[in-house]
């Protein structure tokens, strides 16, 4: 049976928020393996995310302008991140979120369901990684983004959202093929 895209995030964001309750203060300055990212501003920027496609998830239009700095707002930005998550997950359980298209950026809503499904399974890998610890992307969800990832990848690419592919060996894990599709080095270490 396939889950829904509100089943898929909750798994993600259980892992999400076990990543980044593990984030000690004194790791905020460590590099990621995103390159243009600190610790600290991947978690500003997988909130924003996480926020704006709660929009999305509404049919309203998402703002990704200037990341607010959430983590800089108090020593509760792992409570309130958890909390977002919560929101996020409840946002595309709503009947008709994954129905039609979902804001200004005129894509069909499954498919920006499975854009925040991949930010949030890969970018907690991110942190994982910067912050010294492995992460396996729960299984279900790896596959859904995969598949979703076969065709978003080109264009996502193109238009800047993701970096170049990362070569991987030839019996690499779905894991390890999905991250260097997506610009990652699956070896990188912080």
């Amino acid at each position: 049976m396939t889950k829904s895209i509100s089943e898929l995030l909750d798994t993600a964001a259980v892992q999400a928020v076990a990543v980044v309750r593990g984030i000690e203060d004194e790791q905020l300055g460590q590099r990621t393996p995103c390159a243009e990212y600190d610790v600290r501003a991947l978690v500003n920027h997988l909130t924003q995310v996480v926020v704006q496609f709660q929009a999305l998830a509404a049919k309203q239009d998402a703002h990704f302008g200037e990341t607010p700095d959430e983590v800089g707002r108090g020593d509760d930005w792992r409570e309130r991140f958890a909390e977002e998550t919560r929101r996020l997950v409840t946002a595309w359980a709503r009947p008709g979120a994954d129905e039609g298209t979902a804001g200004a950026m005129n894509f069909q809503a499954r498919t920006v369901g499975h854009m925040v499904l991949g930010d949030l399974a890969v970018h907690a890998w991110d942190l994982a990684r910067a912050t010294g610890r492995d992460h396996v992307i729960d299984p279900v969800v790896l596959a859904e983004v995969v598949t979703a990832y076969e065709g978003l990848a080109p264009s996502a690419r193109q238009a800047g959202m993701i970096a170049e592919p990362v070569d991987v060996p030839q019996d690499a894990s779905e894991q390890d093929r999905l991250l260097g599709t997506l610009g990652r080095d699956p070896r990188w270490q912080a």
